[in-house]
């Protein structure tokens, strides 16, 4: 059996591809693609995958054992990271989201790949992105990691701020004058610019540090 017809089991076991999509946080087109055998799932889309569903990742990846999760061995937490999914979203108006969302899964990441790029377990969480105001880069409903100990303008890149009690995923760009440029990479979408006697009031929640592919 192959591993796309185990992920289309995994989905009827939760009630569809969709809600697999859903609680898995990973992209209903990147599921199909799974299925279809088009793309292999990384190990920790595979990881997500099988908790989402309550498998067993033995049985997801290789197709031995049980596919129930209760007989299968656990991941070594001293090999993994088990970074948390929250319900909140970009551009989903949840403003205080951390203390408002609840956990959905966790996403696994080898705490190797984490310490190469400098990153601590703790300070990361994952969210699922709303829009195509970041299309090119960043999908509707991606899952994105963010790095909640770099809430401030360290440099060029991806940050998620808070506007209007709204969570975005935005390019962020410093320039000469002291003002901040939040770009969108779908160029259907107008450029803002906080000027910089205001950029004290610009709220970075944190900055973007994997979206299906590390931005660091």
């Amino acid at each position: 059996m192959a591993i796309g017809t185990r992920i289309e089991e995994l989905a009827a076991r939760v009630g569809g591809k969709r809600e697999l999509a859903n609680l898995s946080g990973i992209h209903e087109t990147q599921l199909y693609k799974y299925i279809k055998g088009a793309n292999a799932p990384s190990i920790s889309a595979a990881v997500a995958l099988a908790g989402a569903a309550g498998a067993s990742l033995d049985w997801l990846l290789l197709g031995r054992s049980s596919p129930d999760a209760a007989s299968a061995a656990p991941l070594d937490d001293e090999t993994y990271a088990f970074i948390p999914l929250y319900d909140a979203r970009c551009s989903a108006g949840h403003g205080a989201w951390n203390e408002r969302a609840k956990v959905l899964t966790n996403l696994a990441f080898t705490r190797y790949s984490l310490r190469k790029k400098g990153l601590k377990p703790d300070n990361l969480a994952c969210l699922r992105n709303d829009g195509d105001s970041m299309v090119g880069l960043i999908e509707d409903d991606d899952t994105v990691m963010i790095d909640l100990s770099r809430d401030s303008l360290e440099g060029e890149g991806v940050y998620v701020i808070l506007l209007d009690d709204h969570l975005y995923a935005k390019r962020l760009q410093r320039q000469f004058d002291g003002s901040v440029h939040i770009i969108s990479e779908n160029k259907a979408y107008n450029l803002m610019v906080v000027p910089k006697g205001l950029t004290d009031g610009l709220q970075i929640v944190g900055r973007v540090v994997w979206a299906g592919g590390w931005l660091i």
